[in-house]
């Protein structure tokens, strides 16, 4: 695989015509030049947290790595309440085995402290789902509203369902955004290159579209790993429902 190398930021000086393309394969410390060990930064990668792009100075790419972001963080925050609402329905109705986080596992929970009284499954609408409480017998049915904890499951459920649809929606944009990036690497470098008023700025432009690029990749990865388990909960909600 290659990887994004700044190859002005170790030139002698302004004056120099050589260019060294900023996508080469990666090199092994023993044998890249000390210039360039000294010289040239290691940009860092966060493992978790939002997609914050730096500014490469051609527009389109600045507008695509926005985009990108923007995708991501949205996807993340969704993931982030998805798990969080379901650790929560967990909890109100197993306090002692939150942390299965198994919708199914909670569900079930649900219906055996109302089955006297309310039938208790959920109802898939497309990739939708949702918590139905249907009251058993006619004294049940009479009452003035639903018991507190069940139109707590009820919203509970709603959020996840939401949220789980988000993840996955975001998530198919989002590959398309960055199999683009990825495909076009050489291009994006040549235009930041070409975009740079100075040596200095060049370089400086080059190593955010490093750093850039491997926020990029970390998003990759982790947004691939979002769509999966909200896809998980959305199969196991068609489980439950009796349609899987």
């Amino acid at each position: 695989m290659s990887a994004l190398v700044c190859g002005c930021c170790v030139c002698p000086s302004e004056d120099t015509d050589e260019r060294q393309p900023l996508l080469v394969p990666k090199l092994s410390e023993s044998n890249e030049p000390a210039s360039a060990r000294k010289h040239r930064p290691t940009p860092t990668v966060s493992q978790s947290g939002p997609l914050v792009p730096k500014r490469v100075g051609v527009n389109d790419l600045d507008q695509r790595f926005s985009d990108v972001a923007e995708t991501f963080n949205q996807q993340q925050e969704s993931y982030d309440i998805m798990k969080e609402h379901i650790t929560s329905l967990c909890r109100t109705f197993d306090s002692n085995n939150a942390s299965s986080q198994s919708l199914t596992e909670c569900v079930r929970k649900i219906r055996e402290e109302h089955e006297e009284d309310y039938r208790i499954t959920i109802v898939m609408y497309g990739y939708d789902f949702s918590l139905s409480v249907v009251p058993l017998n006619s004294a049940t049915e009479g009452n003035v509203s639903t018991p507190h904890r069940l139109r707590l499951a009820q919203k509970e459920l709603k959020i996840i369902s939401h949220a789980a649809k988000t993840v996955v929606a975001a998530g198919t944009k989002l590959q398309e955004l960055i199999d683009w990036l990825l495909n076009t690497g050489e291009q994006m470098a040549e235009q930041v290159r070409e975009a740079a008023p100075t040596h200095q700025e060049r370089c400086r432009l080059e190593e955010n579209l490093i750093g850039t690029m491997q926020e990029v990749r970390r998003a990759r990865e982790l947004s691939l790993g979002y769509r999966l388990q909200a896809g998980e909960v959305q199969t196991e909600a068609s489980q439950v429902a009796g349609l899987a």
